[in-house]
């Protein structure tokens, strides 16, 4: 196994409506605090130099990386969303050719952020690592958890709190919002290609 990414950014084709080009902010104190040995394995990753490897990932500012645009309700209110503190570094296809979203959680601002800072705190994602996990071992569909790190910051919350990251693993990022959102687009063609992208990528049994 090497210790890289295969990545291959299919999302990026479809119209810009779905996504804004991001990078992650710079963080120069990261920690790897826990990661996932199972779901190192499975996307085919060395674990020797694991640590070294995801640092330098996040730090990236040659990668392709973007976060993707929703719609849905917040507040009780109809609106245009998107992921206001996530950057999807991309699409790993591992040694049996399937594909992984691989997204970094609380990486600082996107065109998505309002006026949220985009960080997260450590204790939300050891939160939702624990959760992640537990679900999918109960055969529940859910995003998976390959690693959190320290970020070095104090994170104003209600009080100042330790940042973290959490680096998320799904076989896609596409919602019921990201139909939503395509709904209300003026060119019929968006929701046409978001359709026949998502059939083709989790559902390709209905092309046969």
């Amino acid at each position: 196994m090497k210790t890289n990414w295969n990545f291959e950014n299919s999302y990026l084709k479809l119209p810009q409506i779905f996504y804004s080009n991001t990078k992650a902010e710079k963080f120069p104190n990261l920690e790897v605090v826990i990661k996932n040995e199972n779901l190192i394995n499975l996307l085919n990753l060395k674990n020797n130099n694991f640590d070294n490897f995801i640092k330098k990932s996040i730090n990236d500012k040659g990668c392709n990386s973007f976060s993707q645009a929703y719609a849905g309700h917040q507040f009780g209110h109809f609106t245009i969303l998107g992921d206001g503190r996530a950057t999807l570094l991309g699409e790993h296809i591992n040694s049996n050719k399937k594909r992984f979203d691989i997204q970094l959680k609380g990486s600082g601002k996107t065109p998505y952020s309002r006026n949220g800072d985009g960080k997260g705190t450590l204790k939300s994602m050891l939160r939702e690592y624990i959760i992640s996990e537990a679900m999918h071992n109960l055969n529940i569909k859910t995003t998976r958890s390959l690693a959190i790190m320290k970020t070095g910051e104090k994170i104003l919350r209600t009080g100042f709190e330790e940042g973290g990251i959490l680096i998320r693993v799904a076989l896609s990022h596409i919602r019921v919002g990201t139909f939503q959102l395509a709904n209300l687009s003026k060119e019929h063609k968006d929701i046409e290609e978001l359709l026949g992208y998502t059939i083709k990528r989790l559902y390709p049994d209905l092309i046969k």
